[in-house]
C-alpha cells in the first residue's frame, strides 16, 4: 500500500551576516547547529551575529532536511525528486520541474543590510539558468528607529545611480520607510532596496539565490569588511522610476483580541473530538450522530474573502499570499488551490490536523503542530485538512504557487484564423455538421496559449 504523505516540517539552517543580530534565536527560539573541527554538534548562542533562517530552500548547497515523520532525514530536493506532482500539485510541477519553486526565511536585520536588487525571470533565465527573484516581506517586529528602503524617491538615470553608489551618496536618493509590525512590503524585481537596524522579517520568495549587492555602506572599501559587489552586472536590471507605493501596505500593529469562546453545551456526539456546534441539542445532549446532521464544529470553510479572517497580501505570478488571523478552525480544501501550501506562523500557534482511519477503521485525527517561528508544507495531494489555532491569537502566512498560463503575444484568441487572400467558403460541404459547428477549420490555433 502506497504511504500518503503528510504535512513536512524542516531543520532550520542559520547563515551569518555582518549585519545580522540575535532575535532568531532569542526571540523566535531557534535552535541552530553547527558541527565544529571534529565533527561534533555546538549549538550557536545569543553572541553570534546570524541574519538568515533558511526555513525552506532547494537551492542546491543549502536543501532543507525533513524533520518529522517517516520521511525524516530526507531532504526537499529529495522529496521532489520522489514524489513530484504529489509534493507541489500536477500545474505546478509542469511549470516548475524538479526544484521547489519557494524559499522561505526569517530575517534579523540589527545593521544595515547592502543595497541589492534582484532579476525578473527572464533575465535571470538567460543569463544565469535560473529562476528571478520576487519577494515579500513581512515585518514581525520594528524597534524603533528601524528603515527599510525600497526604490527611488524621484526618477533617477543609471549614471546617476552608479556615481551615488562609488561616491556614496546613493542613500540620498532612496526611498525611505520607518516600519512598524505588522506592515508588508512586495519586492518586484529590478526594485532596488535595503534595511536598517531592528527588524524581524519573515520572507517569502521565488526560489532563487539571484542577488546583486550594489552598495554596501561603505564596507566595501574597508579591506577588512569588503565583500564582492556586483553593480557593473545589475546596471541594466535595475528599475530607475520612483517607488510604486502601493506595493507597501501598513498594517496595524498586532494586539491581541480580547474574543470569546461561544457556549456550548456539550461534546459532538459524532467522535469529532470539538464541543458541539451543529444546533442539533436537546436539554445538553447533542443528537448529531443519531439524527444524521452534518458535522460542522471543526470550524469555517477556508475562503479567501472571508471577513477578518483571511486577507489577501499579495497575488503575482510567482505567488500568492495571505495572513490568517485564526481564533476559530478553518477547513482547508486543497485541491482549489491547485497547489502546495506553505504556513509561517507569526504569533501564537496552531496544528494541521488530518481526517484518518486506523488499521482497525476507527476514525482519528491526524495532528501536526507549529509555533511562532516555525514553517510546515502540506503537499498537495492532500485533499482537505483542518487549521486549528492552539491559541486564541494566532496569525499566520499562506503562500501557494499558482503558475498563469502566459498568452502569446502573436496570437489574438478572440480573432479566428486565417490565411490573407485565401477563400475558405466550401470547405465545409464535405463535413459534417457537428465537427465544425460554424467555426474557421483553423480556429484551433486562436486558443492562444502556451505552457
Amino acid at each position: 500500500m502506497e504511504k500518503k504523505l503528510y504535512p513536512f516540517k524542516f531543520i532550520p539552517v542559520a547563515s551569518r551576516r555582518p549585519w545580522g543580530g540575535n532575535a532568531l534565536v532569542a526571540e523566535l527560539g531557534k535552535h541552530f547547529v553547527e558541527c565544529d573541527e571534529d565533527g561534533n554538534e555546538v549549538a550557536l548562542g545569543t553572541d553570534e551575529l546570524i541574519g538568515e533562517s533558511w526555513e525552506l530552500a532547494d537551492m542546491g548547497i543549502e536543501d532543507s532536511v525533513i524533520a518529522n515523520g517517516w520521511l525524516a532525514g530526507n531532504t526537499i530536493s529529495e522529496l521532489m525528486e520522489t514524489y513530484l506532482e504529489r509534493v507541489v500539485g500536477e500545474d505546478v510541477y509542469n511549470y516548475y520541474g524538479r526544484q521547489f519553486p519557494l524559499l522561505i526565511k526569517f530575517l534579523d536585520i540589527n545593521d544595515k543590510l547592502s543595497v541589492q536588487v534582484h532579476p525578473d525571470d527572464e533575465v535571470a533565465a538567460e543569463r544565469y539558468d535560473s529562476l528571478g527573484k520576487a519577494e515579500i516581506w513581512y515585518v514581525m517586529d520594528a524597534k524603533p528607529g528601524a528603515k527599510m528602503y525600497c526604490g527611488f524617491t524621484r526618477e533617477v538615470s543609471a549614471q546617476e545611480f552608479y556615481d551615488r553608489c562609488h561616491n556614496g551618496t546613493v542613500e540620498e536618493i532612496l526611498n525611505v520607510i520607518e516600519p512598524r509590525k505588522g506592515d508588508v512590503i512586495y519586492i518586484t524585481p529590478g526594485t532596488v532596496h535595503a534595511a536598517d537596524g531592528g527588524l524581524l522579517i519573515a520572507e517569502i520568495q521565488e526560489s532563487s539565490d539571484m542577488t546583486f549587492r550594489l552598495y554596501d555602506w561603505g564596507r566595501e572599501f574597508n579591506p577588512a569588511t569588503a565583500r564582492k559587489t556586483h553593480l557593473d552586472e545589475a546596471i541594466d536590471v535595475i528599475d530607475y522610476r520612483a517607488f510604486d507605493a502601493g506595493l507597501y501596505r501598513k498594517g496595524p500593529l498586532w494586539e491581541e483580541e480580547a474574543s470569546h469562546q461561544p457556549c456550548r453545551a456539550t461534546m459532538c456526539s459524532c467522535g469529532c473530538g470539538e464541543d458541539c456546534d451543529c444546533g442539533c441539542q436537546d436539554g445538553g445532549e447533542c443528537h448529531c450522530e443519531e439524527e444524521g446532521h452534518e458535522c460542522h464544529c471543526h470550524g469555517h470553510h477556508h475562503h479567501h474573502e472571508e471577513g477578518g479572517v483571511v486577507e489577501t497580501l499579495v497575488e503575482s505570478p510567482q505567488f500568492n499570499v495571505s495572513k490568517l488571523n485564526l481564533s476559530d478552525p478553518l477547513h482547508i480544501y486543497t485541491e482549489k488551490f491547485e497547489s502546495f501550501i506553505v504556513y509561517i506562523c507569526l504569533e501564537g500557534s496552531a496544528s494541521v490536523q488530518i481526517p484518518s482511519v486506523k488499521e482497525n477503521g476507527e476514525a482519528f485525527m491526524d495532528n501536526y503542530e507549529f509555533a511562532k517561528g516555525e514553517t510546515i508544507l502540506v503537499p498537495a495531494e492532500m485533499p482537505d485538512f483542518y487549521l486549528v489555532p492552539r491559541d486564541r491569537s494566532t496569525l499566520l502566512l499562506e503562500a501557494v504557487t499558482r503558475p498563469v498560463e502566459e498568452q502569446d503575444q502573436y496570437i489574438d484568441p478572440d480573432t479566428e484564423a486565417f490565411l490573407e487572400n485565401e477563400d475558405y467558403e466550401g470547405l465545409e460541404d464535405d463535413c459534417c455538421e457537428e465537427h465544425h459547428s460554424g467555426s474557421s477549420p483553423l480556429g484551433f490555433f486562436g486558443s492562444g496559449h502556451i505552457s
